[in-house]
């Protein structure tokens, strides 16, 4: 039984898709997002900015206490600045960092006193293995996320289970603000969010005792990867 899994990021994109996916499977979907799901299927939501660490953390605690603790986090929340280094406001490009890992690992160290066990699953995106231009503070956010849970995994060793999940693009609305050439030119190479979720579900009703340890999961005509 999956019970009560927090969603980082669940009001949209991969976040929503995980909300339906953990509904579908009757589990208890409880949301972090800076956005108020507008879906019936979540329990529980809390209003957060992520780039707010010591905030993230308090509104897991608050979401846990009101929940009965927690038995899954899927960190699905995520930002980008696309531009050359020079070109993205320091404060954007901090903030990509901040919420994608910083966020993260935020969400992550409050919740795993009230996991009792249960998983952990963080979502980097297959720019977190490959580096491209006018991509450095994602491929950097990401590629910290990619090191951060395979410390933790390390970490946590027989006590949490911890999946990496490594999206390629997807079709969403994460898109829709970017100037046209930091958009992808054909979104029928883009996975449906909806199968991300699945393979994120596969590792949380993993039993007691197996890992999957990392996922790459990707459209199979999709250019960044490998």
């Amino acid at each position: 039984m999956l019970g009560q899994v927090l969603v980082t990021g669940g009001a949209s994109g991969l976040g929503a898709a995980v909300v339906s996916a953990v509904r579908e499977a009757g589990g208890t979907p409880l949301v972090l997002d800076k956005a108020a799901p507008t879906s019936d299927e979540v329990a529980d939501f809390e209003s957060v900015d992520l780039s707010d660490t010591r905030a993230a953390e308090q509104a897991v605690a608050a979401i846990a206490g009101r929940n009965g603790g927690l038995r899954a986090v899927v960190t699905a929340a995520g930002t980008d600045a696309c531009g050359r280094l020079v070109d993205v406001p320091g404060p954007d490009w901090d903030r990509v960092v901040l919420v994608n890992l910083l966020g993260t690992a935020a969400v992550v160290r409050a919740a795993l006193p009230h996991l009792d066990g249960g998983r952990v699953v963080t979502i980097a995106s297959t720019l977190g293995i490959k580096a491209v231009s006018d991509a450095t503070a994602y491929c950097a956010s990401k590629f910290g996320v990619v090191g951060f849970t395979r410390a933790l995994a390390a970490e946590t060793a027989g006590r949490t289970g911890v999946t990496l999940v490594i999206p390629g693009g997807m079709r969403t609305h994460f898109f829709d603000d970017r100037e046209e050439q930091y958009r992808p030119p054909d979104d029928s190479r883009l996975n449906p969010p909806e199968r991300v979720a699945d393979a994120i579900l596969f590792a949380l009703r993993q039993p007691a005792g197996c890992e999957i340890r990392e996922l790459v999961v990707a459209h199979a005509e999709e250019g960044s990867w490998p």
